[in-house]
């Protein structure tokens, strides 16, 4: 009968608290929903809670039950299952994530955030998920607020908490939701748990830098772009080299729906459709976007100039297969429709490069010229145009000069960019024999790639030792040379040439002999010897060596036995 009797207190208890529920109570609770997160199989990851903050889908849950998730749906207050279309920002050391649900376009129950924080001591209610039209709820007190991030809250709850009731609402006494409900540690009491602040979650967002946070990276579903179209560049920049083809058009996709009117938008979607490119009608889809782009355009100019790069480019990459007028004719004309709007250096620096394609290189060197009197003025285009007046046959020495102020632009000690250009003003160093000059660019060169070289700059600094008459130098790189790359007959054939103008003609020898090891019909190597042995007044081994380059076909070998051998 005592049984009976307390069975029947609890429950007339049980709707006595049902009956003195908050009118805000059973609206609120149609917010909160179930979540199940899925593996990259598809299996079952987490299951969990989380709520509605916005009417068009934004949502709040814990990071725990999303980490590693591939995948994610929410099942309502009426049994109904939504995927989560995108995360929008996640923090894992307060442990939450914000969301966005796949509504299709209805409206869902949100709450409403609170606009002042609870006082400690004042009571508090938690709203767990329920499927069933009812008005439970969970009552407990504010015990502490501690201040985070400057302006948000972390709560400290005398409330019992179960695992099911983590990440449900936490809402003020007239019904404003300021906090998501965490997990009790292991040393608290039955009657402690926490509560991460609604602000705070609400705070968290994807920005230009977040690609590489790692609390984002421990989810796998997709991210949303940032909330500016600037920012949201930035973002596609940073992804462009670390997702897939695929998945970086997917992104390009997002971004256009989003910022539809961005001229960026479609040019970068047209220059990965370029690369991903395998025929024509692929093609089209590049050119559709492209001619978007410039419809949507604040400025016409950027968009040609930006046409025009991307034509240039197709041409160095696929000129065996030209698709419909996409020439360096056409290239041409979208840049100067662009200069004709305003004459930019950027623009006409392009204008160069596509006249020195055409190997129109008079008119290429006229605009590289623009460019070196202009703000633009650098070491690419000082070196642009030494590159054009090579091509052209120009003096040594002019070309030289503009080596010089190529170099201008960087100071000693030289850093790692600088490091192609002192390898060309080498060599324009020599043409304008300046041999000893060349020399300190090639140890210059040396010193910036600390020692990382190879047989050839070896074999070019040789050259440049050899000419300026510094005879152990030559002999020494031409061994390093050889060391590196010891079946090259060409670096055996220099070295025995350094050995015999010193006079070492019998280290000549043993150097060719070794050649011919390697390459007993190696004709240059009979020559030398023949040479090597003239010096030594071996004129009968010399010309026996001479009979057997002439033999092995050497060009060279016939004035040699016209001299010595009649």
């Amino acid at each position: 009968m005592k049984k009976i009797l307390l069975m029947l207190t609890f429950c007339l208890l049980a709707q006595w608290s049902v009956a003195q529920a908050p009118k805000w109570v059973e609206k609120a609770k149609r917010a909160v929903f179930s979540v199940i997160t899925y593996d990259q199989n598809d299996k079952i990851l987490n299951t969990g809670n989380g709520f509605y903050i916005t009417e068009d889908g934004v949502a709040l849950s814990d990071y725990t039950l999303f980490k590693g998730a591939q995948r994610a749906v929410v099942m309502n207050f009426d049994g109904v299952q939504m995927p989560v279309e995108t995360v929008l920002g996640a923090n894992d050391m307060y442990d939450v994530v914000k969301f966005h649900v796949a509504i299709s376009g209805k409206k869902v129950p949100a709450l409403t955030l609170a606009a002042t924080p609870p006082t400690v001591g004042g009571e508090v209610y938690l709203l767990p998920y329920s499927t069933q039209k009812d008005r439970s709820y969970t009552t407990g007190k504010v015990k502490e607020a501690t201040k985070i991030a400057e302006k948000y809250f972390y709560y400290t709850l005398d409330m019992h908490l179960k695992d099911k009731m983590v990440s449900c609402p936490l809402m003020t006494a007239d019904g404003q939701v300021f906090g998501l409900a965490q997990k009790s540690s292991g040393q608290d009491t039955a009657t402690i748990c926490y509560a991460i602040d609604t602000n705070f979650g609400m705070a968290q967002n994807i920005s230009a830098l977040s690609y590489g946070d790692m609390a984002l990276k421990g989810i796998n579903i997709k991210k949303a772009l940032p909330d500016t179209e600037e920012q949201a560049l930035v973002f596609l920049y940073m992804a462009s080299s670390q997702l897939s083809p695929e998945k970086y058009t997917e992104l390009l996709n997002d971004f256009i729906s989003q910022y539809p009117n961005s001229a960026d938008g479609y040019l970068r979607r047209a220059s990965q459709q370029m690369f991903l490119s395998t025929d024509h009608e692929s093609m089209d889809k590049v050119v559709t976007d492209m001619d978007k782009a410039l419809d949507v355009a604040s400025k016409k100019d950027d968009a040609h100039f930006n046409r025009a790069k991307m034509i240039y480019s197709y041409q160095l990459g696929k000129p065996e297969n030209i698709y419909k007028d996409w020439t360096l004719d056409k290239a041409l004309e979208e840049i100067k429709k662009a200069i004709a709007i305003e004459e930019l250096p950027i623009y006409i620096q392009q204008e160069g490069d596509i006249l020195f394609a055409k190997k129109d290189y008079p008119a290429a060197y006229a605009s590289y010229d623009k460019v070196n009197k202009s703000n633009l003025a650098s070491a690419v285009t000082f070196f642009s145009a030494a590159k054009t007046k090579e091509m052209m046959q120009a003096p040594a020495e002019e070309i030289l000069a503009l080596m010089d102020s190529c170099m201008s632009y960087f100071t000693e000690p030289y850093m790692e960019a600088a490091a192609p250009y002192l390898l060309e003003r080498a060599q324009a160093r020599m043409n304008a024999d300046q041999a000893r000059n060349a020399m300190l660019d090639y140890d210059a060169y040396f010193k910036v790639v600390n020692g990382n070289v190879n047989d050839l700059f070896y074999y070019y600094r040789e050259q440049a030792a050899l000419k300026a008459k510094q005879y152990q130098r030559a002999l020494d790189d031409m061994a390093k040379a050889i060391e590196l790359n010891p079946t090259d007959l060409t670096y055996r054939a220099e070295l025995a040439v350094v050995n015999i103008r010193v006079g070492r003609n019998e280290d000549a020898i043993h150097v060719l002999k070794e050649a011919l090891e390697i390459d007993p019909k190696y004709a240059e190597a009979y020559r030398l010897m023949g040479i090597a042995q003239i010096q030594m007044k071996k004129k009968n081994e010399a010309c026996a060596n001479f009979a057997k380059a002439k033999e092995l076909n050497d060009p060279n070998v016939d004035a040699l036995i016209e001299k010595h051998c009649k």
